[in-house]
């Protein structure tokens, strides 16, 4: 509650937080719309592998072209203006930065710079969510070894979805489930970047005068953003994914506490403690009403008779049992919250969410029959979506990770509907797949998980 007196007292000391964004894109190019109007802020320097690029999101926004005309880092640092580079690991590895969010949503990419950070004692905000669910678990755990933090991005739901878990237990709750809202049917789980546009309702001639990149939309309507950021919530609060995935029940936010409570309980979860995705359609497509499709939520138990009773005097919507209830928030606002996680990591020293071990997954399914030899198109792509798996069965079964399936071949025939293994493909050697490779070898010893190889088969 005090970030922005701490931010005000660093612009009055001349002591900015001195901050790094690789990665102009949507998201990015949301923060900068803020950051230029947020005291004690400073963004020193922009890497983007297009330079222009960013300078035309800069423009959009609202900069000035001579708040970004400084030509090096030193420059930008003394004068308070912006650096413009393609070079982002000269940029983690300058004295002029404090502080590097990731905005580039590569895995591979997010990898390589979280390491770089943890060289150069760079704290950094993963806004990458594809690389914290592919690799998030041991790269914090590198960035503690290392003295930085390494955090999850506020704006993005996975950091809300860790906020509202923290408020419900520091206040004494068990926390029954948390997670988000999206629009979802199970058909979705084999759209293609060529049929997305239908699922939406936008008209040709909307997508081609819009700034619309299909493979993105695709991944939040096939499955795989729900896995990847339901895997990133499981790895920082402790919640777990049931056995079978998400079930994306259909939820409204006054059925939130009546739908997210155990099946023992009349509700639909496997556990207590899960992490789950509700979805604004009903299975025949009619909309739910009140639905939390933008937003997130927490259910949590009152578990005795007198905090029940305090639920019904103030107001609070429960099951009808008025032992569950729920809090969420309407909708999430990316890149323009992301602030928060910067102040709170450079003030603070604190994490909006960080993982503390490795226990959902994000894996890859074939949407349709896959022949030997096929190239893999990775995430939003024609050939594989992301299924949420319990991290512990992923290690057992040499699950394939989504965050690893763009450009992998096929070394088998693989039917529609089935987890891909590590068997399954052939990949070239690279930095992030040997890291990924380092992590499942450390957690499994850690569980105690022996590698079997055998395919997974199921839904969600």
């Amino acid at each position: 509650m005090n970030l922005h007196r701490l931010l005000s007292q660093r612009a009055a000391d001349g002591k900015p937080l001195r901050v790094a964004l690789i990665g102009a894109g949507k998201f990015g190019t949301m923060f900068l719309a803020q950051a230029r109007r947020t005291p004690g802020m400073h963004i020193v320097t922009i890497a983007d592998l297009a330079p222009q690029r960013a300078r035309e999101s800069l423009a959009r926004v609202g900069w000035d072209a001579t708040q970004h005309a400084a030509r090096s880092l030193e420059e930008a640092r003394n004068k308070g203006t912006t650096f413009i580079t393609e070079d982002a690991l000269a940029v983690v590895g300058s004295d002029a930065v404090e502080i590097v969010v990731d905005a580039t949503g590569n895995p591979a990419a997010g990898i390589r710079h979280a390491l770089a950070c943890c060289e150069h004692g760079k704290h950094i905000v993963m806004v990458n969510v594809e690389a914290d669910a592919l690799a998030g678990p041991l790269l914090a755990r590198r960035a503690r070894e290392a003295g930085i933090v390494y955090s999850l991005a506020y704006g993005d739901q996975p950091a809300l979805v860790c906020e509202l878990v923290d408020w419900a237990r520091a206040a004494g709750f068990e926390v029954a489930a948390a997670g988000k809202g999206t629009k979802y049917l199970p058909e979705y789980h084999e759209s293609t970047p060529e049929t997305v546009w239908g699922h939406y309702g936008f008209t040709p001639e909307m997508v081609a005068g819009g700034d619309f990149n299909a493979r993105m939309f695709n991944s939040f309507l096939d499955g795989t953003k729900s896995a990847i950021e339901m895997a990133a919530v499981a790895n920082a609060t402790g919640l777990t994914p049931a056995p079978e995935g998400l079930a994306f029940p259909p939820c409204g936010v006054d059925e939130l506490p009546r739908v997210l409570r155990p099946q023992a309980e009349g509700g639909t979860l496997h556990h207590r403690g899960e992490v789950e995705v509700v979805s604004s359609l009903e299975r025949d497509g009619r909309p739910v009403a009140r639905d939390l499709r933008w937003g997130v939520y927490v259910t949590f138990a009152a578990d005795s008779k007198y905090v029940r009773r305090c639920f019904h005097e103030y107001g609070l919507v429960t099951d009808e049992s008025g032992n569950y209830a729920a809090m969420y928030k309407p909708c999430h606002l990316i890149g323009l919250e992301l602030g928060i996680s910067v102040a709170s990591v450079g003030l603070r020293g604190e994490p909006t969410g960080s993982p503390s071990s490795f226990r959902g997954d994000a894996v890859a399914v074939a949407k349709r029959d896959l022949r030997a030899g096929e190239t893999l198109d990775g995430e939003g792509g024609a050939t594989v979506w992301g299924r949420l798996m319990p991290a512990r069965d992923s290690l057992a079964c040499g699950a394939f990770p989504i965050g690893l399936a763009h450009g992998a071949r096929l070394a088998r025939a693989i039917n529609k509907g089935m987890s891909l293994t590590w068997a399954d493909v052939v990949l070239a050697d690279s930095e992030d797949v040997r890291f990924r490779r380092e992590m499942e070898a450390i957690f499994a010893a850690e569980l105690g998980v022996p590698g079997s190889g055998f395919k997974v088969v199921g839904p969600g």
